[in-house]
C-alpha cells in the first residue's frame, strides 16, 4: 500500500490542552484564530510545567484564513506564548488532518533536526471564515455579476467529484447500507459519552477555562483574547447536550439523506495545543505517550470520508501490529455514517472507538480536531490502562491520516 510513513524512537507527547469548543456565532465568534492559539499553548506549557524558552520548535495550523494576518499564524502564537526569539515557526494545512500532521511535523523535529520541544498547535475560527471574493482584484466590469460568497459553505464542496463532504457522507451511507436510523443512534451514543465523561470529569484537565486575557511580550505590542460583554469566562463546551434519538430523528436531512445537522460534526471555534519532546525532557516529566508512527494515504474524493482506513491498515502494516491491539481508536466523527463506514471496514469494536465521545458532541474545529483526539486519546489510555491508541481523520478531497501512540 502506497502511504507516507514516518516512525520515531524518541519522540513523546509531553502534555496537551485546548481551549472549550464554541458554537458557531457563539462566545468566541470574535476571537481571532491567532489568540485562540496563543490560550491553547500557553496553557499547555503550563501542564507541561516547562519554560517557553526551552521549545526549539513551533508549527501550527490553521485552515481557512480567518484573520487578515493569518500568514504569521505560527510565528505569533510562538511570540506571544514566550518562545526564544530565534525559534522559527512553520506553518501547516492538511484540511481536517492538519492537527495529526502539526504533531507528526514537531516530533519529527524533535528527533532529527535536534528541536529537542516542539510546540504544535491548531486553532480554528469556523464563525471568521470570510464573506470572500475572488475575482474583482481589477474592478468591476458594467452589468458583470458580483460573486461574493460565504468561504465557510462554499468550502464544503469539492468541484473534482462534484460532491459536498456531506455527499461524500451520503456516498458511504449508500455504498454501506447505513440507515438514518442507525446514524441517529450512533450519533445519539456521542452525546451520552460526551456528557458522561464532561459528568466524570474527564476533561477537567484537558479542557481551560478561557477569559478575556492580554497577550504581552517586551518589544512586541499587546495583542487580546476578548470574551463578549457579560461574558466572564467559558469553561465548558457549549455544544453537548442531551439528544435522544427521538429527538435527532426530527431533524430534516441536510444533503438528501441520512446526515442531518445533528448528527453531522458540530461547527465549532477553538484551538487544541501539545508539546512534542525527546527523551531527555520526557524522562525529566511524566509524558503523556510515546509518538510511534504516522501515515498520511490518499483515497477517492467521492467517499474522503473513508481516509482512516487505508490509513489505519497502513500505520498497522508498517508497525506489525494488529488492530486487535489496538486498546482506543479515536476517529474523527466528521459525519455518523462515514466514522461508522470507516468502523465496519475495519471490523473495529465500537467499544474502543471515540469512547469520550467525538466531534459530533464536542464539534470540530478544523486544525484543532487532531491534537485534540490524540491528547484525549493518551489521557483515554492512561485512564484505562492501556498500550496503543490510534488518532485518525477523514481528510477533504480523499485523504487519509493516522498517529499511532504508546501509553507512556
Amino acid at each position: 500500500m502506497t502511504a507516507l510513513h514516518t516512525e520515531w524512537k524518541d519522540a513523546w507527547l509531553l502534555a496537551g490542552a485546548r481551549t472549550p469548543f464554541a458554537d458557531l456565532g457563539g462566545v468566541l465568534a470574535k476571537v481571532s484564530p491567532i489568540d485562540l492559539g496563543i490560550a491553547a499553548a500557553r496553557g499547555a506549557i503550563a501542564k507541561a510545567g516547562i519554560d517557553p524558552s526551552a521549545i526549539g520548535h513551533v508549527v501550527a495550523g490553521s485552515v481557512a484564513q480567518a484573520s487578515f494576518d493569518a500568514y504569521m499564524l505560527p510565528r505569533h502564537i510562538g511570540l506571544y506564548s514566550g518562545v526564544r526569539m530565534e525559534v522559527p515557526a512553520l506553518l501547516v494545512q492538511r484540511v481536517c488532518g492538519t492537527g495529526i500532521e502539526a504533531l507528526v511535523q514537531g516530533a519529527t523535529a524533535v528527533e532529527r533536526q535536534g528541536a529537542g520541544l516542539s510546540l504544535c498547535v491548531g486553532s480554528e475560527s469556523m464563525s471568521r471564515n470570510p464573506i470572500a471574493a475572488f475575482t474583482h482584484r481589477t474592478g468591476f466590469d458594467l452589468g458583470a455579476p458580483v460573486e461574493f460568497k460565504d468561504f465557510l459553505w462554499e468550502a464544503l464542496d469539492d468541484p473534482a467529484c462534484g460532491l459536498s463532504m456531506g455527499g461524500t457522507a451520503e456516498e458511504l451511507a449508500k455504498r454501506h447500507a447505513i440507515s438514518r436510523a442507525e446514524v441517529d443512534a450512533y450519533a445519539a451514543r456521542s452525546f451520552e459519552r460526551a456528557l458522561a465523561a464532561r459528568e466524570a470529569g474527564f476533561f477537567d484537565d484537558e479542557v481551560l477555562t478561557i477569559a478575556s486575557t492580554t497577550f504581552a511580550r517586551d518589544g512586541l505590542r499587546d495583542r487580546a483574547l476578548t470574551l463578549p460583554r457579560k461574558v466572564a469566562e467559558l469553561a465548558a463546551d457549549t455544544h453537548p447536550r442531551p439528544s435522544p434519538v427521538e429527538a435527532l430523528a426530527k431533524i430534516r436531512p441536510a444533503f438528501g439523506g441520512v446526515q442531518t445537522g445533528g448528527n453531522s460534526s458540530a461547527v465549532v471555534d477553538g484551538a487544541a495545543a501539545a508539546l512534542v519532546c525527546d527523551g531527555a525532557h520526557a524522562r525529566a516529566q511524566r509524558p503523556l505517550a510515546r509518538l510511534v508512527a504516522a501515515t498520511a494515504v490518499g483515497c477517492p474524493p467521492e467517499i474522503m470520508g473513508i481516509g482512516p482506513v487505508p490509513a489505519i491498515r497502513a500505520l498497522l502494516q508498517r508497525t506489525g501490529l494488529t488492530l486487535d491491539q489496538i486498546d482506543l481508536v479515536e476517529i474523527n466523527e466528521a459525519f455518523g455514517a462515514q466514522v461508522m463506514a470507516c468502523a465496519r471496514e475495519l471490523g473495529l469494536d465500537e467499544d474502543r472507538l471515540n469512547v469520550h465521545g467525538g466531534a459530533i458532541a464536542l464539534g470540530h474545529p478544523l486544525a484543532a480536531t487532531g491534537i485534540r483526539l490524540a491528547v484525549t486519546c493518551a489521557r483515554g489510555l492512561r485512564l484505562r490502562g492501556g498500550r496503543y491508541g490510534i488518532a485518525s481523520a477523514c481528510i477533504g478531497g480523499g485523504q487519509g491520516i493516522a498517529l499511532l501512540i504508546e501509553a507512556a
